[in-house]
């Protein structure tokens, strides 16, 4: 998945068009949507800073649109095969169902992640238990940063 699919992803749901996007985000109204449809289908790729505005307009991170590939699942598995070696990460089978662990002990970033993920699993209760609802969670989502531990 290239950034692209995540930009025109949030951009629908946003309600904005290519063109509005584009002249949001910066760019003049003669290109404006050229540009958005450019990156969209990955044509063109974005510059970090073109990232951040765009990022801003659609009101998430701009991490919520550079993420890696995962549209292909070799591709998937080989970034899971990299959280192994990283994060000590091991796979789990359970009454057919697969889990993915990792032992927070590992190193400095394991812990950092497990405190990460025990955000998300908070957030995500919220939602299943109905204290917050489905756009605070997604909202949160697209937001989420580490620092202290779950800012949105």
């Amino acid at each position: 998945m290239h950034n692209g699919e995540r930009i025109r992803f949030f951009r629908k749901r946003k309600g904005l068009t290519q063109k509005q996007l584009g002249i949001l985000a910066g760019f003049s109204d003669k290109v404006a949507d050229v540009r958005i449809a450019q990156y969209e289908v990955g044509k063109r790729r974005c510059k970090e800073k073109t990232i951040e505005a765009i990022a801003k307009v659609l009101d998430v991170s701009p991490l919520a649109l550079s993420i890696p590939e995962i549209n292909d699942p070799l591709k998937l598995l080989h970034t899971m095969f990299a959280l192994e070696d990283t994060y000590g990460e091991w796979v789990e089978g359970n009454n057919g169902a697969v889990s993915l662990n990792f032992d927070p002990y590992n190193n400095k970033d394991a812990a950092r992640l497990y405190v990460m993920l025990c955000a998300w699993r908070e957030q995500y209760e919220k939602r299943l238990n109905g204290k917050i609802t489905k756009k605070e969670y997604d909202n949160w989502r697209y937001n989420f940063t580490d620092k202290g531990g779950n800012e949105a």
